[in-house]
């Protein structure tokens, strides 16, 4: 016959509750989410939290960086968009790639709402993408649980980036109005998820 410590053997249910209480809260969190703020892509190179919600669906901002219209492999993301090389010296290309998960027991959709906000408060909104002729654009998609966008095996997921793309057309004052701050709205809601992006 064993007999645990004192000490132990008033710990032991203490963990057992903690615990029960963990999985309680973690387990029906998804479905009363609030939109999130305050995540960046320096805290995700860093090793910080990588996703953000809006709504009841999961992101996380793969990749954001200036696209290059005379560059190969740019010149696919901008498929579809007409007069891709022709902006002027004031504007450059440059792209947001997403990815989406719904971790709910539904089905959910994903965004086709965003907004560029720069420090000045100027707004940049996305340039229509046609999915049937660009293979990377992001597109509000109904996802199943446990559901991903983009789709694995997809032109997108299978891309460097692993994410959808949404294009913007910035102006070049936005390198002296830093940071830029990706505005993402869930279907129905009209306050934002914030996620601050490197430029």
């Amino acid at each position: 016959m064993s007999f645990l410590p004192k000490k132990r053997a008033y710990r032991l249910p203490l963990l057992l509750a903690v615990a029960a209480l963990a999985v309680g809260v973690s387990g029906c969190g998804i479905l009363q989410r609030t939109n999130q703020t305050g995540v960046s892509e320096g805290q995700l190179a860093a090793g910080a939290e990588p996703y953000f919600w809006a709504g009841p669906v999961t992101y996380q901002v793969q990749l954001s960086r200036q696209l290059n219209p005379y560059d190969v492999d740019d010149v696919q993301d901008l498929a579809g968009v007409a007069g891709a090389q022709n902006l002027n010296a004031q504007q450059f290309w440059f792209g947001v790639f997403l990815w989406a998960k719904n971790q709910t027991n539904r089905y959910v959709t994903t965004t086709d709402t965003f907004k560029l906000v720069d420090s000045n408060g100027d707004v940049f909104t996305p340039v229509q993408l046609n999915p049937s002729v660009n293979q990377y654009a992001w597109t509000s998609q109904t996802l199943s649980p446990d559901g991903i966008e983009p789709v694995a095996d997809s032109a997108a997921s299978n891309a460097s980036a692993g994410g959808g793309l949404i294009l913007f057309k910035l102006t070049q004052n936005v390198y002296s109005n830093r940071p830029l701050t990706l505005e993402v709205f869930a279907p129905g809601h009209s306050k934002p998820s914030l996620v601050s992006l490197d430029l």
